[in-house]
């Protein structure tokens, strides 16, 4: 009795036909399209990913070494599921928290972008200035 009473719930998963999956098809143009775009993006990335290597972009460069940096401290204090974590949760709630408190963000990054900014002027003057920059030597091709 105990089981047919709660098993009358069920009843209905017998006596329906499972729903159709409706068919998807991507047409051919539409791939191409993407694969092209997808292309040039990578494209650019590699232009970019060639002038910082180079040398070329001192500001991204520089911008690089930090990022690098600051990644292998954090990487040095927790292990990769703490750092999924940490990023799933700030991927969440700083977009929430931005559009909340916009005026006073934009604010106080316009100040700090300022105080950056003299300080690499700083930085350039004193130390960026003085290295040497010649032209790059292209390799002659045969």
């Amino acid at each position: 009795m105990y089981i047919l009473s709660n098993g009358a719930g069920f009843n209905f998963l017998c006596t329906r036909p499972p729903p159709k999956i409706p068919e998807v098809v991507l047409s051919e143009k539409c791939v191409r399209e993407v694969a092209s775009g997808l292309r040039i993006e990578i494209n650019r990335g590699f232009v970019v990913l060639r002038d910082i290597a180079s040398g070329r972009d001192l500001k991204k460069f520089l911008a690089v070494i930090a990022g690098l940096w600051a990644l292998s401290l954090v990487g040095s204090c927790c292990n990769i599921l703490t750092l999924l974590y940490i990023s799933f949760v700030l991927l969440h709630t700083v977009p929430v928290l931005y559009e909340k408190y916009e005026d006073q963000v934009d604010a106080y990054s316009e100040k700090t972008w300022i105080k950056i900014k003299k300080q690499y002027a700083v930085l350039d003057e004193k130390y960026l200035s003085k290295i040497p920059k010649g032209p790059l030597k292209e390799k002659k091709k045969d």
